[in-house]
């Protein structure tokens, strides 16, 4: 058990974040381990040609260990609700060199009792070793990640960051906590993660420091960094990943009398509001231009039929409460 130890300060000042670079580390999984996420299976074969091509292939492979860990200097915690990713790499290059073997051992040695090959030659010169691993993370992010898959991921990983915020507001953060994942458990100021890994339990006080929570596509359940001297972070699953892309174009059916009321493109919109979208997602998944989908968001908005809510630099859409009854909650 991991014990997070909140006081009434610390909850004000536990936060929300997106980080690419979270993702794209623990996307590398999804090579080493292929089946454990199903949610991701389809897009990720999708992006296996480009995959393999990269020069940096078998080193980006050698970074997750054979229980799924990843060393920690990789998923550095977020300092903004919508980080981006080359302000995280540069915090992955900035990596003291000296401190490059403590992190791997301490990633892959309870598990494998050695380091792997690559890394272990490789620390006869820890600086170069730490720029040939950062630039692999971006030759991937850039060749593999950026074009299309994470303009989808984004908008999911956004979605359920405006969703947390409802829950919290309307249901405190007892509410909050509960819903994140099975494996949390929230009493008298502590928040707990079961944990299936490592020895024993760990304390952690927050004490001022701010605890933050990371929705991910590459987590079963609810984790926490492997040092306990990281500052307080947790990664769980984030919701709606099913929706990434699986509809194809055209959307979900909407109502014949939707369609009669509304008209069909606003029903197929509204149909998908279910849960929060961007426009650019919504413009993907019905296979029409961003353009013509903002339009109809217009319309929609004005008559209040859907509400808006902004994440960095993204605005998100979902279906108010009267759309909500006028699609029947579908």
């Amino acid at each position: 058990m991991h014990r997070f130890t909140l006081r009434l300060a610390d909850l004000a000042t536990t936060w929300f974040a997106v980080s690419p670079i979270h993702e794209a580390v623990l996307s590398l999984r999804m090579w080493t381990h292929p089946g454990v996420y199903p949610l991701q299976t389809r897009a990720f074969e999708q992006l296996r040609p480009a995959f393999e091509r990269l020069e940096s292939r078998r080193l980006l492979l050698t970074l997750v260990a054979g229980n799924r860990f990843v060393p920690d200097f990789l998923t550095p915690r977020p300092t903004t609700p919508a980080a981006d990713f080359r302000t995280e790499l540069a915090v992955v290059r900035a990596l003291p060199p000296e401190l490059l073997r403590g992190e791997l051992e301490q990633t892959f040695l309870p598990h494998e009792q050695s380091l792997p090959a690559l890394l272990d030659a490789g620390l006869a010169d820890p600086e170069r070793l730490l720029a040939r691993i950062a630039d692999a993370l971006e030759e991937y992010w850039e060749v593999c990640l950026a074009p299309s898959w994470w303009p989808q991921a984004r908008t999911t990983l956004e979605a359920d960051l405006v969703y947390r915020a409802r829950v919290l507001a309307q249901q405190g953060a007892a509410a909050l906590f509960a819903d994140l994942d099975r494996r949390l458990h929230w009493a008298d100021g502590v928040l707990s993660i079961r944990r299936d890994w490592g020895d024993g339990d760990v304390e952690t006080a927050v004490e001022g420091r701010g605890l933050v929570l990371c929705p991910t596509c590459f987590v079963r359940g609810a984790i926490t960094m492997i040092s306990r001297d990281r500052p307080p972070q947790i990664s769980y699953p984030a919701r709606g990943q099913a929706a990434m892309g699986g509809e194809g174009a055209g959307g979900p059916a909407a109502s014949a009398a939707l369609e009669a009321l509304v008209g069909a493109p606003k029903a197929r919109l509204l149909a998908l509001l279910a849960e929060p979208a961007s426009t650019t997602d919504l413009a993907y998944r019905l296979g029409v231009t961003p353009g013509a989908v903002s339009q109809h968001l217009s319309v929609l908005a004005a008559t209040g039929l859907v509400t808006r809510a902004r994440h960095g630099r993204s605005v998100l859409y979902r279906r108010s409460v009267l759309g909500d009854e006028l699609t029947g909650g579908r």
